[in-house]
């Protein structure tokens, strides 16, 4: 398996380590519940490292950006980070992202790690009329999330920057623990929080990851593993590539229509949702609650009517709302608020609701 290089962090720590899309990392530390509500009220901090890093630098890099994802890229200036996608010609997902400018002609496009050479591969061979070059940096950096209400005052005491000027998806760059960084507000929990990107040795990394550890345990912030960040980022309806979206429904049927600027120049994929945007979608990416007991999981059947159309996208017992929640396709008839369908729970069907989105959201 892949390591990062917080890898000895983890295993100093005693997380429980599992193999995640060939990574070695950690699914808890002192549990997913433990780790969520910490989350929620006090920290986590999480090691985000795998996640791919893919630099575009020329003159014409954002001609190429805007070529091939879904979001105007044109809206961004040095420091601001934007929420994107990029697509196939039907307008279905080959990953989301996220888009960094970090100067003029010069931005870093970070994406899942399970698509990293997908991705990197398939934008250089859509781009070559483009005066631009695209290297693939994810092995050289380092990522860790810090993520809940207290996470900017564990941050402060590592960094010189004023963090507290940094305002919601935009990002400074410094220096943490004395190292080169990148600090990003942005995360995926549904909290206020922070990452942080930097370029180090292995020691260094695991030097950076328990101190804030150990500082954190002062402030009862907790080191955080993926369980946790899954249940968190589904209570704040953030969705999952693989799950959620996919090579198999497009940005309007997953409820993303903010992330689709169908007014700014060509893009891969326009025709294609120009042209369902004018028909109509006839599903929908929607959130319920189960009103009877049990527990919907990825990949149960879905029964809007008698027979089962689709099936659970994510699914899980909230830890922090303490209640059974999940995402799914449904006809867009059966999409509004408030409308019933069942869901399949071994050998049972368990009534189900349509609800509002996210589950969560801070105060």
């Amino acid at each position: 398996m892949k390591k990062t290089k917080l890898n000895k962090a983890h295993h100093f720590l005693k997380g429980k380590m599992i193999d995640f899309l060939g990574w070695e990392l950690p699914v808890q530390f002192s549990g997913i519940n433990e780790e969520h509500n910490a989350v929620r009220t006090t920290g986590g901090i999480f090691d985000v490292s795998h996640m791919g890093e893919i630099l575009f630098r020329g003159e014409q890099a954002l001609d190429a950006i805007q070529f091939l994802t879904s979001n105007n890229a044109a809206k961004l200036v040095p420091g601001k980070i934007q929420y994107s996608a990029l697509l196939t010609e039907k307008g279905c997902f080959i990953d989301d992202l996220l888009v960094y400018m970090m100067a003029d002609n010069q931005y870093i496009l970070v994406v899942n790690a399970v698509n990293i050479e997908k991705d990197f591969n398939w934008m250089k061979a859509r781009v070559s009329h483009f005066k631009v070059e695209i290297e693939n940096e994810s092995d050289a950096y380092s990522q860790i999330a810090i993520q809940g209400p207290r996470a900017g005052k564990l941050l402060a005491q590592f960094t010189d920057n004023d963090i507290s000027a940094i305002n919601y998806y935009h990002f400074d760059s410094g220096r943490v623990l004395g190292i080169d960084a990148i600090i990003s507000r942005t995360g995926y929990t549904g909290e206020d929080g922070f990452e942080v990107y930097f370029k180090s040795t292995d020691d260094q990394a695991v030097e950076v990851f328990l101190q804030l550890a150990e500082q954190g345990k002062k402030m009862d912030i907790l080191p955080a593993g993926l369980g946790a960040r899954d249940t968190l980022r589904l209570e704040a309806k953030m969705a999952l590539y693989g799950n959620d979206i996919d090579d198999s429904h497009t940005v309007l049927e997953a409820d993303l229509s903010w992330i689709l600027k169908l007014n700014k120049g060509e893009f891969i994929g326009k025709p294609a949702l120009l042209a369902q945007k004018e028909k109509g979608i006839t599903r929908k990416l929607v959130g319920f609650e189960l009103t009877e007991k049990g527990i919907a999981r990825h990949g149960y059947p879905v029964y809007p009517g008698d027979g089962a159309t689709s099936s659970v996208t994510s699914g899980t017992f909230a830890p922090y709302l303490k209640k059974s929640i999940g995402l799914t396709y449904l006809p867009i008839e059966f999409s509004p608020i408030g409308t019933e369908f069942k869901i399949g729970i071994r050998d049972r069907k368990v009534r189900a609701q349509v609800v509002e989105t996210p589950f969560y959201k801070r105060k």
